[in-house]
């Protein structure tokens, strides 16, 4: 009896948390379609959007370069001492700048955005929930995800592609340091760089960056709005952002490497 009870719970926790998903996933998307209407028809504050553009975008460039940069430095301390003991050294560059193009430069940048400005929003949106502020808009005919959502979607998504070119920048810059370090010419590296890798690689990062900036926007705005009462639903949407984000980065990733590749395939 008590295996059929214990199975009986298992099912049920099973069900709560697949109502808990498709919820999430309902709920996200609905957000994100109210919040792109508001943008295209031009109904949000310009003055609200360049502030979050600042703290979402600006603000976290510190930390992608100081990311990126050691991230860069390591990829090369192995790269080039393996590529060197077989011989291999000029191809040291490109294989490095189209490792930072096509996936670490969109990929740091979209982790470093979520853990930072992702958990800024998210606890921002949650405190005006908890204070009632939020409460307070829709008693004057104000829309939360106008007033709310819709600067910090469009300052991320327009932000992002920023954060990623400086992502692959640093990167890149700290890769020519340590592969000078190990005996890899600076000229050498460059000139793979230019035989290797192309501008289409550089777009196929930036749409990356695009929908990491969408992503981490619109996910962090519904675990803000969705905030229980108290300190401790603050911290739980904030955690849960930054999870949530995270994760959906990588997995996005994923598809989107498999979408753009079999892209690149086709038109050649």
């Amino acid at each position: 009896m008590s295996g059929l009870a214990v199975g009986i719970g298992g099912r049920r926790e099973q069900r709560n948390y697949l109502n808990a998903g498709l919820l999430f996933v309902g709920q996200t998307w609905q957000l994100a379609f109210e919040a792109l209407s508001y943008i295209l028809r031009g109904r949000i504050s310009l003055t609200e959007t360049v502030r979050q553009m600042a703290l979402i975008g600006v603000d976290s460039l510190p930390i992608i370069v100081a990311t990126s940069v050691s991230t860069g430095a390591v990829l090369a301390f192995y790269t080039s001492d393996v590529f060197i003991r077989f011989g291999a050294a000029v191809f040291v560059g490109g294989t490095i700048t189209l490792s930072f193009l096509l996936e670490l430069g969109p990929v740091l940048a979209g982790v470093m955005v979520a853990a930072r400005s992702g958990a800024a929003i998210a606890a921002e949106i949650g405190s005006m929930v908890v204070t009632e502020q939020v409460d307070a808009l829709r008693s004057l005919a104000v829309s939360p995800v106008r007033y709310l959502v819709a600067p910090r979607l469009l300052a991320c998504v327009l932000m992002m592609p920023v954060c990623g070119l400086v992502s692959d920048f640093a990167g890149v810059l700290g890769s020519i340091v340590m592969a000078a370090a190990h005996g890899v010419p600076t000229a050498t590296f460059i000139e793979s760089v230019r035989t290797m890798a192309t501008e289409t690689d550089l777009l196929k990062g930036l749409v990356k960056t695009l929908w990491f900036g969408f992503t981490i926007a619109c996910v962090a705005s519904r675990q803000g709005l969705a905030t229980e009462r108290g300190a401790a639903g603050v911290g739980r949407a904030t955690t849960s952002s930054v999870v949530l984000c995270v994760v959906l980065i990588f997995i996005s990733d994923f598809f989107l490497a498999q979408i753009l590749m079999g892209a690149s395939v086709a038109s050649k």
